[in-house]
Order: C-alpha cells, then sequence, then structure tokens
C-alpha cells in the first residue's frame, strides 16, 4: 500500500459515521426519514471520496439519518451522474459534483443525459487546486527549463492523469496549449495508480490535485514546478504559479453536492443549509485544509448553480480551443 493511500485511508477513516445525537429532521415532510446515497463517481480514497464522507458525517449528525457515501468509479464519473440523474429526485440519492462534470459537459457529445439539465446543484464545498509535479530524476526543474526540454524533444514527454476527462487532464491540455509544447496523455484509473508510475519514472509529468500531490512533494518523492493558481500555495510557498511562467494559466478544480432535478426545493435548501454550516466548522475547514482545499463561499442553490453554469462555460472554451478529445 502506498505512502498516498496510506494517508487517504486514515483521513476517510477519521471521517467515518458516527451515530447521530437526537436531532428533530427538517420540519417540512420530515426529510430524511431515511437513509441518504451519495453516489461519487471517483475511486475509494480519492480526495472527491474523503471530501464526501466528511461532510456526510456532519449531514447524518445534524439531520439524524446516515448519509452513505457509494463509490462508482468509471467512464471518467459518467456512471455515477448518469445513475443520479436517472434516480428518483426525492432528496435520497446524492450526486458528488465536481470539475469532471462540468469538462464532461462538453468534452463528451453523446451521453446518456445531460449533466446541465439533470442534475440540480445544491451547494458548493471547496475549491481544490493542482500541482504540476515531476520525478524527482527528470532534467527541468523550473518551468522555464521544462518547457524549454518539451519544445526540443516533442512527444518524448509522457503526461499522467487520474483519467480521461478529469480535472488534471484539463489541466494538462491547458499547459500544452498554452505553452506550445507536445506531451503523450496517460490516462490512469485514478490518482494513485497514476502518482505510483509517476515517482517510478514510468512518466514524467503530472498536474495532480492537492490531496495526492502533497504528500508526494513533501516527502521528496515528487518535484514541483508551479501550482494552477493565481497566487502561490500556502501549503507550497517555495513553489510558483504556472501563470508567472506561461500568462493567463489558471486551473483550479472544486467540488459540490447535486441531487437529480426536480428534488423539492425545500430539500434542496434543507441540505444548502446544513452545507453552508458545516463549511463555517473549524474542524471541517482543517480536515480540507489538510488535503490542500478551500472553503467555496456560502452560497444559496442558485448561485451555485451559476457557479457551475460559468464552470460548464470555461472548460467548453478551453476544450473547443484546445482541440482536447475524450479518447
Amino acid at each position: 500500500m502506498t505512502h498516498t493511500r496510506r494517508r487517504f485511508m486514515k483521513l476517510a477513516g477519521a471521517a467515518a459515521f458516527v451515530p447521530a445525537a437526537p436531532y428533530i429532521a427538517d420540519a417540512q415532510g420530515g426529510y430524511p426519514n431515511r437513509s441518504v446515497h451519495w453516489i461519487v463517481g471517483q475511486a475509494a480514497g480519492s480526495s472527491s471520496d474523503i471530501t464526501a464522507r466528511l461532510i456526510g458525517q456532519w449531514l447524518s449528525e445534524k439531520l439524524s439519518q446516515q448519509f452513505v457515501v457509494e463509490v462508482r468509479p468509471g467512464a471518467t464519473g459518467n456512471i455515477a451522474t448518469e445513475f443520479v440523474a436517472r434516480a428518483a429526485p426525492d432528496g435520497y440519492t446524492l450526486l458528488l459534483m465536481n470539475a469532471q462534470n462540468t469538462i464532461n459537459a462538453t468534452l463528451y457529445e453523446k451521453l446518456g443525459f445531460d449533466f446541465a439539465r439533470d442534475i440540480a446543484p445544491v451547494a458548493g464545498i471547496d475549491r481544490v487546486p493542482l500541482v504540476m509535479e515531476v520525478t524527482p530524476s527528470f532534467q527541468a526543474k523550473t518551468i522555464p527549463e521544462f518547457i524549454a526540454y518539451a519544445k526540443a524533444n516533442p512527444g518524448k514527454i509522457n503526461m499522467a492523469s487520474a483519467g480521461i476527462g478529469g480535472p488534471q487532464h484539463a489541466a494538462g491540455e491547458l499547459f500544452k496549449f498554452m505553452a506550445g509544447v507536445d506531451m503523450v496523455h496517460v490516462p490512469y484509473r485514478g490518482s494513485t495508480p497514476a502518482v505510483t508510475d509517476l515517482i517510478s519514472g514510468q512518466v514524467q509529468v503530472m498536474f495532480d490535485v492537492t490531496p495526492t500531490a502533497l504528500p508526494q512533494v513533501k516527502n521528496g518523492a515528487t518535484w514541483a514546478l508551479g501550482v494552477s493558481t493565481v497566487d502561490r500555495l500556502p501549503a507550497l510557498p517555495d513553489v510558483p504559479p504556472i501563470g508567472d511562467f506561461v500568462k493567463g494559466y489558471e486551473a483550479v478544480a472544486w467540488v459540490g453536492l447535486g441531487a437529480p432535478k426536480g428534488t423539492p426545493p425545500e430539500i434542496v435548501e434543507t441540505l444548502n443549509k446544513q452545507v453552508n454550516a458545516a463549511l463555517l466548522d473549524a474542524t471541517i475547514q482543517k480536515r480540507l485544509a489538510d488535503l490542500g482545499a478551500t472553503t467555496l463561499p456560502q452560497m444559496p442553490p442558485a448561485e451555485f448553480a451559476k457557479y457551475v453554469a460559468d464552470d460548464i462555460a470555461k472548460w467548453a472554451k478551453m476544450i473547443k480551443a484546445t482541440g482536447m478529445k475524450p479518447g
């Protein structure tokens, strides 16, 4: 078991459900009056999985019913999303939404659902930066050196990702387009196997989300060239933003809660209120910070829906400009 995997499972264990204290459920219809299933389209132990379990614990405690996290990975999150899109809109089947959904909305022309139409945004949770990291033996130790090497060796750098269409893939394609370099995309089934091959040198570079990148960078298993945010990250104060060298570059993942379209407004409001309350909790803020994430501003459902729509538009523009393909 890798260091990353052990750390993930430790964090996931810390977010395990505990028996809920007596609490009067939502007065409007008594929601929830049975277990709620929260579907995650990413792998067990992923940052999405851990975040769902962390917030799920809070919801279990406050609403007196278990919020059971179900991992249904595959097809770049589309299996989980379609499952929720086809579920009854009664508040008992929810979706862990993230940037992969907003990327997929444009990346895939034919799906069995329409994300923007079939999934109702409920509440935002956090934003997750990415780190551009290389295997320690790689020749380049700075972004300018990396760009120079890539231009001198077109098609000879393998770029890992956690899967086609994910934020890691999109961040890498955006870098390739804006920096004018040619790299070979190598998709994996999740961050953990991708990072394993990055450490061993089977692939040379990866744009990875902070939950999996930070432990490897800090223990010297990988070398960080840059971060995807406009500003430096507190967790990596010596690592510059990629945008310092590739003007205008920025790529950030995010996580939120969604429900099937048509879910009663009072249920959506109940969930939104509780998620927003969770984001004010110091313990939850610290656990998210430990993953390298920052909480999103508290937003009502309509405002979060606009956030999601804007993200779809942003990635659509990038995908059309770069010619990014699903396979």
